[in-house]
């Protein structure tokens, strides 16, 4: 559906007619303010508590099962085990977490919270997309399935989906440390 140049009258060249009626300009500047949003979200808790959300999330996924394997905390957060040993070495040298090495194997990594990583991940702010799917739950079934589903779309006409969605945590596990 892609529009072509057309001629007009001087045998020039104008840009394709803006089939959009200002959409692009409405959807770019929605998509701007939630990002605008996360960055803001992001300062606002390295500031406050001076942990980032990747290592936020590392010491919420802790929360839920401490003492897990760092290869299993990467999978739940959904980063990559190499950045994940980023992030691991920033929280223990904040003294927030403990890696131990597996006896029997040494490639396996146990990670443990401190009780100071346990009081900055109860007392520190949900991350944005916490707020999001709380928002998310007052629209019905169906507007969040179609939302989703534009949501994809857009991220394949934009040619973007290979990229990495970056650090969360199941839905799941968010409403029920809401909860309690």
């Amino acid at each position: 559906m892609g529009q072509t140049a057309r001629t007009n009258r001087s045998g020039r060249d104008r840009p394709p007619a803006r089939a959009s009626g200002g959409h692009d300009l409405r959807i770019l500047n929605a998509i701007r303010r939630v990002i605008r949003a996360v960055d803001i979200d992001s300062r606002r808790l390295a500031a406050r508590h001076c942990v980032t959300s990747p290592q936020l999330m590392c010491l919420l996924a802790l929360m839920e099962k401490d003492g897990r394997p760092a290869v299993d905390i990467a999978r739940r957060i959904h980063i990559s085990p190499s950045t994940l040993v980023g992030v691991l070495n920033r929280l223990e040298a904040k003294d927030l977490v403990r890696r131990q090495r597996n006896v029997k194997d040494h490639r396996e990594v146990f990670v443990t919270t401190t009780s100071a990583g346990r009081a900055l991940a109860a007392s520190a702010p949900f991350p944005l997309q916490y707020s999001l799917a709380r928002v998310l739950n007052q629209l019905t079934a169906r507007e969040r399935n179609d939302l989703a589903a534009w949501m994809e779309r857009l991220v394949d006409l934009m040619g973007v989906s290979q990229l990495d969605d970056g650090p969360m945590l199941e839905i799941g596990s968010v409403r029920q440390r809401q909860e309690e």
